[in-house]
């Protein structure tokens, strides 16, 4: 078993060929066991493809038994922009580990994640010199919009899914993000999920496979 410095669930393909890998962010309170879901569907039409997902560095503060990947427990930006700092540098850390193991470069990896994960893959794929091939983020936002606009060092393909029934984070986040990425000339994607709330149904899962698949030239 490989280890990295984030507790991580490994979905590896049939194949022993890796040629690719997707790294599946969880939301607040959960962990890498509930987003790594995703793969179930998705490996069969993802070849050569490893999926990792890890938990987040810190216990969450209101489920013990989930992870965070920074505290929201204090709702002051400046606190929450430190903090997403912090786990920025843990985890583009932990994918340069994934990068030496797998011998693969950012070219031949998506970011993905749920909510406060997709919050994480769209800091960290767009604050990295090297561009990744893809970012897929669920029902999430961009944290600090003002912050991430100085700090921007490449550009993504990038997929927003958000359901529009979303009580936990608003849709019009996906709209406000849409609007941030055009300006900052990113490849913005996006689709809306009618009668959907802060989950990602199968129509959200099936829209970012066929995006990845795209994007991988599978």
């Amino acid at each position: 078993m490989t280890n990295f410095s984030l507790n991580t669930k490994i979905i590896y393909p049939d194949d022993d060929k890796i040629e690719n890998a997707i790294i599946l962010l969880h939301g607040y309170g959960g962990d890498g066991n509930d987003i790594s879901s995703l793969s179930i569907n998705w490996k069969r039409f993802l070849k050569n493809t490893v999926f990792l997902c890890p938990n987040a560095p810190e216990k969450c503060q209101i489920s013990p038994s989930g992870y965070q990947w920074f505290d929201l427990s204090n709702e002051d930006i400046n606190y929450i922009k430190d903090q997403s700092h912090n786990a920025e540098k843990i985890l583009k850390e932990y994918i340069d580990e994934i990068k030496s193991n797998f011998n693969l470069s950012n070219s031949k990896i998506c970011l993905s994640g749920f909510s406060q994960g997709c919050m994480m893959s769209l800091n960290t794929g767009l604050t990295d010199e090297d561009p990744y091939n893809c970012i897929v983020g669920f029902s999430g936002k961009i944290i600090d919009k003002d912050d991430l606009s100085k700090r921007i060092k490449s550009s993504a393909n990038v997929l927003l899914i958000h359901g529009d029934q979303d009580d936990i984070v608003p849709c019009s986040n996906l709209l406000e993000a849409k609007d941030f990425l055009l300006r900052h000339k990113i490849n913005i994607h996006t689709k809306i999920i009618n009668n959907c709330g802060h989950n990602i149904p199968i129509e959200a899962s099936s829209t970012a496979l066929e995006f990845i698949k795209k994007n991988f030239n599978i």
